[in-house]
């Protein structure tokens, strides 16, 4: 009989069972006629399936050479008063029905983490079971030291994509303990997500040593080197099973004491494909860093398929996890590194940075050069935003722009000063941690609040236009902050390929755009 058939007959009475149970089979009415209601209403219910030495034989007789399947065929909600039901996935039992269960199971509800007699066979099976089972415990072993600046600025035209490799083979030079301690993943874009260095610095991860055949070639720029000391792994197509292994490699602090520095790149509309696993994997303890790249619209060059538009939410939603999003390589370089310093650690956190192809001018970052200045700025691009523009006497608007856009916040601050507007220009590198300082100074959450006074003083609030190569609800928040009037500039739709200006104006987001929204909102 179908399932379906076989589930509605466990709701039947005996005397129900009787009539439907044999259908037009007289033999068969035959025998249920010799059956009393409680052996008939339990024969029903008897798949076999407790019978452990039939299930012993069943998988000792399983041929190990070949793929082996095993169906479980079974009654939803076995024993209780809503088995079978095709809504008892969410059927709570009444205090009746508990009472019935628990004589039939020999427990009292009123002492349900009773354990068995002390003198019985069960409670002799769990006692050997827990010995079984117990280890020692292991010892905890802190992760290597990650430092907080590298201590050069960069310059020139640099993406933070491109910063990223960089500052993997910086590490190695600077902290070579840590270093060893990083694993790199990707499913299959080693080289186009700039980690072509690295790989040829640490080399790929093999069982056993493999020959390079394409060592010799001289077109060859990213070596394919495979050995048992290799530090990244390559997936192929499988999102999903990146960030699987990234969640294990992320919780090996905890399970033998050797903490590692796992660091997963995959395109970031993508990160969507693999968000359950990935989040699974933070909520059993695994700590890592997830950097999605490229990312936004700003790759419109390669295409429609690739842009994503709410990640920068996905992160900042994602519990037990920072989100990053930095505008510059120095902003890149400070906020990995701390993303790394939080890892390994019974109070270590995760990481997402949502990064870009774009080359930006990193002369725009107007990195201090006085060191406690320097310092200062670090600390407020970790705690997520800084200010990156005042203007002399108290603005009149503010423009608070991440990530790929900040050049457009900038260029469209110097032409709105030429009009007589003054403004002041936020870096937002971390919504998420902007966010659980807002909920902190309301109570709401134990975050500190110091960063909003850094970069949002109440003293200098004006009306606020903000920016960003993803959803606008993401930075819509900020406006809460000192209760200012505001306009949100992002990504609400996809799919249109083109240069970077022309997509850019397509969605509102170019120069032009921020200016005319900021003239608009004064």
């Amino acid at each position: 009989m179908t399932n379906p058939e076989f589930q509605r007959l466990l709701r039947c009475t005996p005397a129900q069972l009787r009539d439907r149970l044999p259908g037009d089979d007289p033999a068969l009415r035959s025998l249920v006629a010799t059956l009393d209601d409680a052996t008939l209403h339990a024969a029903i219910r008897n798949l076999g399936g407790h019978d452990l030495h039939a299930l012993r034989n069943a998988f000792d007789a399983i041929d190990d050479s070949r793929p082996t399947v095993i169906l479980a065929y079974t009654v939803k909600g076995y024993g209780l008063a809503s088995e079978g039901h095709p809504q008892n996935h969410s059927a709570l039992l009444t205090a009746d029905q508990l009472a019935d269960l628990a004589r039939n199971v020999g427990a009292d509800p009123a002492d349900p983490w009773a354990p068995f007699p002390a003198d019985g066979p069960e409670a002799a099976l769990c006692a050997e079971t827990a010995e079984r089972l117990r280890r020692p415990a292991v010892p905890a072993s802190a992760p290597p030291a990650v430092p907080a600046d590298f201590g050069r600025t960069p310059t020139g035209t640099k993406s933070t994509q491109a910063a990223l490799g960089r500052a993997l083979l910086d590490l190695t030079r600077s902290a070579p303990d840590a270093a060893r301690r990083v694993v790199t993943l990707c499913p299959d874009v080693s080289s186009s997500t700039n980690l072509g260095g690295w790989v040829n610095k640490v080399g790929v991860w093999a069982a056993r040593e493999r020959r390079d055949w394409f060592e010799d070639d001289p077109e060859t720029i990213l070596h394919w080197r495979e050995r048992p000391t290799g530090q990244h792994l390559e997936l192929g197509i499988a999102e999903t099973n990146l960030v699987g292994l990234l969640g294990e490699l992320g919780a090996t602090w905890s399970r033998w004491g050797e903490p590692l520095l796992p660091i997963g790149v995959l395109y970031d509309p993508f990160v969507e494909r693999a968000l359950e696993p990935w989040s699974f994997g933070i909520y059993a303890g695994g700590q890592s860093i997830l950097v999605g790249t490229p990312s936004g619209v700003t790759l419109a060059p390669e295409g429609g398929a690739h842009q994503s538009i709410t990640t920068p939410s996905v992160g900042l939603e994602q519990p037990g996890c920072v989100t990053y999003e930095p505008a510059f390589a120095i902003d890149t370089e400070w906020t990995l590194l701390a993303a790394m310093s939080r890892l390994g650690r019974p109070d270590g956190t995760s990481a997402y940075l949502r990064l870009s192809t774009r080359p930006v001018d990193q002369g725009l970052a107007a990195v201090p050069d006085d060191p406690a200045a320097r310092e200062r700025r670090r600390r407020q691009v970790v705690a997520g935003a800084y200010p990156l523009l005042r203007s002399a006497d108290a603005p009149d608007l503010t423009i608070a722009a991440m990530g790929a856009l900040v050049p457009e916040a900038l260029a469209a601050a110097s032409r709105l000063e030429s009009l007589g507007t003054s403004v002041d220009v936020v870096c937002v590198t971390s919504p998420g941690l902007l966010f659980d300082a807002v909920q902190g100074r309301s109570g709401l959450a134990k975050a500190d609040t110091w960063i909003l006074d850094a970069a949002f003083p109440a003293r200098r609030a004006a009306p606020l236009v903000t920016l960003l190569d993803g959803h606008p609800h993401t930075l819509a928040f900020l406006a809460g902050i000192n209760g200012v009037r505001a306009a949100h500039l992002g990504v609400t739709r996809f799919g249109q390929s083109g240069d970077i200006d022309e997509v850019y104006r397509h969605h509102g987001l170019d120069t032009d755009s921020v200016i005319a929204t900021a003239l608009d909102l004064l």
